[in-house]
This record gives C-alpha cells, sequence and structure tokens, in this order.
C-alpha cells in the first residue's frame, strides 16, 4: 500500500509492506542516490524483514517522485525525510522498535536523524564511506556519531569502503555489528544473503526493550550463506 506525504520539497511516497501476523517492530527504509526503492537489496531486505514480523514502510525521496535524476544536497534530503517521519509518527504507524535505515545515500541520512526521531536502531546497506578512490574524503564521522545499535551490511568489494575500512572505523564502538556479503556497493550479486544479514540484525533489537543503548553488540560480525 502507497501513500504520499507532503513535504517542504514536495510529495514524497510511502510503501507499506505489513508482516502477516503481530507487528514487532518498524523498519523505515529510504533509497540510494542513483536509484530507488526496487533496488536488488531494498527489495530483498523489505520482504524479509515483513516475513519476520517487521513493519517496512518504504521512503521515496520528493525528488524521485518528481521524476528529477540528480539527488539534492544532504540537508535537503534530511529535511524531506525529516517531514515523512512527522508524518508517519502522527499518523500512529511507527509503532514498537523504531530502526531507521536505507542503503547508501539513504544509509547516510538515517545516520544523520536517528537521534532525534527516537530510534531504536539505525540499518546501512553499502554505506558509502568515502567516494571511490578517494579515502581522504570519509564520512565515518556520520557512522561514529550514531550512538544508538547499528548494523551495517557491507559488500565485501565495495569501492566506497570495504568492510575492512568500515571495520576500521567501527572497532571499540559499542553496539555495532558489521556485515561483510558478497559483491558490490550494489549488493546485487547475492541480496538474499544481505536480507539475510539484515534480518540476523533486526532480531537482536526486536528482542529487547527499546531504549536500552546496549542491546547490539558484536562489531565485526559476519553473515554467510
Amino acid at each position: 500500500m502507497s501513500r504520499q506525504v507532503d513535504t517542504p520539497l514536495g510529495p514524497a511516497q510511502v510503501t507499506a509492506t505489513e508482516p502477516d501476523g503481530a507487528v514487532v517492530g518498524t523498519l523505515v527504509l529510504g533509497h540510494g542516490a542513483g536509484g530507488g526503492l526496487g533496488s536488488a537489496d531494498l527489495a530483498a531486505v523489505t520482504a524479509d524483514a515483513a516475513a519476520a514480523g517487521w513493519r517496512v514502510l518504504g521512503v521515496e525521496q520528493p525528488w524521485r517522485v518528481a521524476g528529477r535524476r540528480i539527488a539534492p544536497a544532504p540537508p535537503r534530503l534530511d529535511e524531506g525525510w525529516r517531514a515523512v517521519l512527522t508524518a508517519l509518527r502522527d499518523g500512529g504507524r511507527l509503532t514498537g522498535p523504531l530502526v531507521l535505515g536505507g542503503r547508501s545515500a539513504g544509509a547516510r541520512v538515517a545516520c544523520r536523524t536517528a537521534a532525534e526521531h527516537r530510534a531504536d536502531g539505525v540499518l546501512c546497506l553499502a554505506f558509502p564511506l568515502h567516494p571511490p578512490g578517494r579515502p581522504e574524503r570519509s564520512r565515518a564521522g556520520e557512522l561514529t556519531a550514531v550512538e544508538l545499535p547499528l548494523g551495517v551490511v557491507q559488500g565485501e568489494t565495495d569501492a566506497f569502503g570495504r568492510p575492512e575500512e568500515l571495520a576500521a572505523v567501527l572497532t571499540g564502538r559499542p553496539g555495532a555489528s558489521l556485515y561483510a556479503v558478497p559483491g558490490d556497493h550494489g549488493l546485487t550479486r547475492a541480496p538474499d544473503v544481505a536480507a539475510l544479514a539484515a534480518v540476523d540484525w533486526l532480531g537482536g533489537v526486536a528482542g529487547t526493550v527499546p531504549g536500552d543503548p546496549a542491546r547490539v553488540s558484536g562489531a565485526g560480525a559476519a553473515a554467510r550463506g
């Protein structure tokens, strides 16, 4: 089921995928700068998370709904995302433990806004640690600023940041879990494995009391197919 949500940047589109049974929590997912909610990893995570009892709300940013090809600057992405989350909360859609997440640029948005929206965790698919070949332009600060349980699912050959680079950033950071999975930044080689990793991490969030900052741990964990 889809609905439009008004934002200061124009309408966003929210697509809800409901579990068959009781809702154990809500997962809000954003897309990357180069595509929408139909990416292989987002589709797989949505299906598997819903099967595990999560309400999954996929957010298509206003620039995509308007048919534009180039994403706006990060502050504008955050502005649209914030408006959607506020509308979803006011509408009673953010029930149970709340996880904000997304792939690539969407993961960055989730990291930057999770605390202010009282999330219980952040799920990052293919976090773009740096532009390809430009490690000096690191976005590590966006990850390390997250003081909530954090799950990162990263392709083993991701040119935007390999798992070992992410591990170096997250070493010693309580509550962070890193899953190395087959594939590059697109996570198209084995989206089912990426989804398995994401749902494994989500299970830790759903099985504990919201508000406990120590409920997910194990930085450096690996997902296996």
